[in-house]
């Protein structure tokens, strides 16, 4: 299993595998052709409120990454959390965020828990 993170604005590469955006939002600027994404779990993303709150200066990321954890256990996310780790059971996935800075983003949150 290989589970790793890009900037959905880098271009895809054959490495990626199955191409999983974990942004709420459609990147900005990016047309869906280029972002070649292959599936888009909308409610595995964190909620509108908590991802305000993050990046407004709200807290820690370690307070963040806990909160996220805890909307992580609604079964709707678990379903789909569950989802992305058969994915990466049968080969390669690579979670695409817009985040400038993804190793403080939720996408290495759901790295962790997939790894687990």
């Amino acid at each position: 299993m290989s589970v790793r993170i890009r900037r959905v604005y880098e271009p895809p590469e054959p490495a990626d595998g199955v191409r999983v955006l974990v942004d709420r939002l459609w990147p900005r600027g990016l047309s869906k052709d280029a972002a070649r994404v292959d599936e888009w779990p909308k409610a595995l993303t964190p909620s509108t409120e908590l991802r305000r709150w993050y990046h407004e200066g709200g807290g820690s990321y370690e307070e963040f990454a806990e909160r996220y954890e805890a909307e992580l256990a609604d079964p709707e996310a678990a379903g789909l959390l569950d989802r992305v780790r058969e994915l990466a059971s049968k080969g390669d996935v690579t979670l695409l965020t817009a985040s400038k800075t993804p190793e403080q983003s939720h996408a290495t949150v759901l790295v962790r828990l997939l790894e687990s």
